[in-house]
């Protein structure tokens, strides 16, 4: 990647995060997102590339800026695919809470995977003693106690961080009956 594109693209990020900043502890969520969405949005037509929105702040028939498909850029320069949230977090950001961040990932093209937007996706991540000891397809209390034996501790000494959604309600009463803590 050149790395002239690459600080194009963290001042993007630099410019939504400041403009979101500004609503910090506003309450208004929705202010608050638009304001990073339109900073974001404003550097973009500068940038000398041939840019591809495929994730993006939503449909077309949905958002006025940033939809998926959109074009950014100049058109000079590489074809590139862009998958950015101005805002992820808007709610904490609007409320005063920690950890909301402005993230834009680009690759080249055919770069990223294509899911339809129905399409939910697990995650699961670990630090390095978890690396190869845990698996999506096993089930949860299997892959925290190979987990807490891998870090040579008890299950409930573990702290599972997770987003707070109610699609996570049946996660979080399974984590519960396990007995680890979390933080959501």
């Amino acid at each position: 990647m050149d790395r002239n594109l690459a600080l194009e693209v963290v001042r993007v990020t630099e410019a939504a995060a400041l403009a979101s900043a500004r609503w910090m502890g506003h309450g208004d969520e929705v202010e608050t997102d638009a304001a990073a969405v339109q900073a974001m949005y404003q550097l973009f037509p500068d940038i000398d590339f041939h840019a591809r929105v495929v994730i993006g702040e939503g449909d077309r028939d949905s958002v006025p800026m940033l939809y998926e498909g959109e074009g950014l850029g100049t058109g000079r320069g590489p074809d590139i695919e862009v998958a950015l949230d101005a805002l992820e977090g808007a709610t904490s950001c609007a409320t005063g809470a920690p950890n909301s961040i402005s993230v834009i990932a680009i690759a080249e093209h055919g770069g990223f995977l294509r899911c339809p937007h129905h399409v939910y996706m697990e995650k699961l991540a670990v630090g390095p003693r978890g690396k190869g000891v845990v698996d999506l397809d096993k089930p949860l209390a299997e892959n925290l106690s190979a987990l807490a034996k891998a870090k040579g501790v008890a299950v409930e000494t573990l702290v599972v961080v997770l987003l707070d959604r109610p699609r996570h309600e049946a996660l979080v009463n399974e984590l519960r009956q396990i007995g680890v803590r979390m933080k959501r």
